[in-house]
């Protein structure tokens, strides 16, 4: 299979899945209506689907290095278009939770195990264009699921906005079905093997560079996001809708990177793009410490993301390759140690403005992703050494 073919068929699953995940931030008011439940708690939804998809990233992984990742991913994703099908019927908003759950872990095993695909797939001097190809259509799937669900929760409500996931879901099980019909079978899974999988993988100093970085990365640059609307509502910017447009910034500056990343690789190389990535989005916290109109912010984070994926589009490349014959399993540890980072940055974010404030806040911030950007520069700039394939 082409690398073209590889990637327009993990697309379709990676833009649905990722559309299955943020629909529901932007119809929180709506289902909390029909169901007669606090908009606070189902609020919470968005952390039934998060941390399931983290946790169960060790245990998918050597799983996927052991069955075959084509064949886990095809199961994965049935569960997912049950979980998401069965949401379209929930009743009441505890089923609807134990659905997200579901749907969270089933979710796991979509764009992890897609990012290993390339890299068994995709030669490394190709990995890196191949990556941000495939990460257009996440990209797209976060900037749909989050500005269009509010927008037709009012026209179909939010049962039909689960309608239409499991009918995307439908099409990606299909794509992937059909796509891969003629993989390998995999082997056995021994949790003895697992195990010392991850013992190699974890004394390999590069790939715990890796999980490091991509951990103070997520603390550093997400933990800002749950409170852009509160403070441009509380600084007089704007409100929820200018809100999901500056967020949005961050998305296309995603897309703007993906139509630069062929331009990047060939005169600047990974050094600079990485040293660019920390300097932009390190300016981007600094702007957002001081902006009080949502089209500033718009700009700022649209700044953050073109920064966010020069970082992590290179060391999602560089982790694919830290242990070729169990790439799933590195690639799980790489994104638990993301959505780790994630969770922790938000509550970190929230001491900061409690205590000092927004400005020094997103400075420290600045100064954390300027530190990553300089330290992977100097240090993945030297080629990986050589481990047994």
């Amino acid at each position: 299979m082409s690398s073209r073919n590889l990637i327009l068929i993990l697309a379709v699953s990676g833009f649905a899945s990722t559309f299955s995940s943020r629909a529901v931030e932007p119809m929180v008011g709506v289902i909390a209506r029909d169901l007669n439940s606090p908009a606070q708690t189902i609020a919470l939804l968005s952390a039934a689907f998060a941390l399931p998809y983290a946790f169960i990233q060790p245990v998918l992984g050597p799983i996927g290095d052991a069955l075959g990742k084509e064949r886990v991913m095809k199961v994965a994703l049935s569960l997912l278009f049950l979980a998401l099908a069965g949401s379209f019927f929930a009743p009441n908003a505890p089923t609807l939770f134990g659905l997200r759950i579901v749907a969270g872990a089933a979710a796991g095993g979509a764009v992890p195990l897609s990012i290993a695909l390339i890299g068994d797939r995709v030669e490394m001097a190709q990995r890196q264009v191949a990556l941000s190809r495939y990460l257009v259509a996440i990209i797209i799937g976060q900037l749909a699921g989050s500005s269009l669900a509010g927008l037709l929760a009012e026209w179909i409500g939010w049962r039909g906005v689960f309608g239409l996931s499991t009918v995307m879901m439908a099409c990606a099980l299909a794509a992937t079905v059909v796509g891969f019909r003629g993989a390998a079978a995999g082997g056995r899974f021994d949790p003895r093997a697992a195990v010392l999988r991850y013992r190699d993988i974890l004394s390999n100093p590069r790939a715990l560079f890796l999980f490091g970085s991509v951990f103070v990365e997520a603390i550093a640059l997400f933990g800002i996001f749950p409170y852009i609307a509160p403070l441009l509502e509380e600084r007089g910017g704007g409100g929820a809708a200018q809100a999901g447009f500056a967020i949005g910034g961050f998305a296309i500056g995603g897309l703007v990177y993906s139509a630069l990343v062929t331009w990047m690789l060939n005169n600047l190389g990974i050094g600079r793009i990485l040293l660019g990535g920390g300097l932009c989005a390190a300016a981007a916290l600094v702007a957002l410490g001081f902006a009080g109109d949502w089209r500033f912010d718009f700009a700022a984070l649209l700044l953050m993301g073109l920064g966010f994926y020069m970082l992590h589009n290179t060391f999602q490349a560089q982790v694919t390759e830290v242990a070729p014959q169990a790439r799933a399993s590195a690639v799980a540890l790489h994104a638990f140690s993301f959505f780790c980072g994630q969770a922790l940055g938000v509550v970190a974010m929230g001491f900061g403005l409690r205590h000092v404030g927004l400005a020094a806040s997103t400075a420290t911030a600045a100064l954390i992703i300027l530190g990553v950007g300089l330290t992977a520069s100097m240090v993945l700039r030297r080629p990986a050494p050589q481990r047994a394939r």
